[in-house]
């Protein structure tokens, strides 16, 4: 009788861990669901921001005597295969050459094409920022079970890791030149 008590007990314990165990896991799948959904958010509105820089080339062109390419940093990313992190920080470099022409020619913020790409631009601004604060509260909560107990167990079973942020600094690296200013 004393030994089925004890199998009992092991079988009622081991059910709690296997219960446990996929609760755990399935809140990881939901983060992960989450973390992808906010790539895709993130990465449409950067698709957004590089075809309106890409459309005010010919707005620039056709409205000043520029000698040259114009922006031609946006007409190199065409060809490379770049990560989110690394199209956002690109992006934002060929932010600031648009800001130039638009500051450097004011007869550029009379042309009607001009000024909707300028307030599209602005707007995306403030949908990518929206996107990556709630992409990194995503990754710190996810980082979190991760990293603590026992969540940590299941994400060493199903070989879960740590995730960078969007601003893609790593931390764990002697790198000092990841980061955005």
């Amino acid at each position: 009788m004393g030994l089925l008590i004890i199998v009992f007990l092991m079988f009622l314990l081991f059910c709690m861990i296997f219960i446990l165990s996929i609760s755990i896991y399935n809140k990881f799948q939901v983060y992960i669901i989450r973390i992808n959904e906010a790539e895709n958010n993130i990465d449409s509105v950067l698709r957004k921001r590089f075809d309106l820089l890409n459309k005010s080339i010919e707005v620039i062109k056709a409205n000043t005597k520029v000698d040259g390419d114009v922006l031609k940093s946006v007409e190199n990313l065409k060809s490379k295969k770049l990560s989110n992190f690394d199209l956002d920080r690109k992006l934002y470099d060929c932010l600031k050459e648009y800001s130039k022409y638009k500051e450097e020619y004011p007869k550029l913020k009379n042309n009607e094409s001009f000024v909707k790409i300028d307030v599209e631009l602005s707007e995306s601004e403030a949908e990518i920022v929206a996107f990556r604060k709630y992409y990194n509260d995503i990754i710190t909560d996810y980082n979190k079970m991760v990293k603590s107990f026992p969540s940590n167990l299941t994400a060493i079973v199903f070989g879960f890791k740590s995730k960078l942020y969007f601003d893609g600094k790593d931390m764990s690296d002697d790198d000092i030149y990841d980061f955005k200013l």
